[in-house]
């Protein structure tokens, strides 16, 4: 069973290496650059709290 799940995930791996270096050499450097941004604050801000995080709890 442990060899299943080692052959299964090397198979994945493979997978997702020949993916990137598809994207790679056949995109443009546009299609990779935009590709490449991902959010790097995509958290939303809290709306209608307090600046201080613990107003109002036990801690206080």
């Amino acid at each position: 069973m442990t060899w299943f799940i080692f052959i299964g995930d090397m198979v994945v791996m493979l997978f997702m290496v020949v993916l990137a270096a598809w994207v790679f050499y056949r995109g443009s450097d546009e299609v990779i650059d935009h590709s490449a941004r991902i959010p790097l604050e995509d958290e939303q801000p809290a709306t209608g709290t307090s600046a201080d995080p613990h107003e109002g709890d036990a801690r206080g």
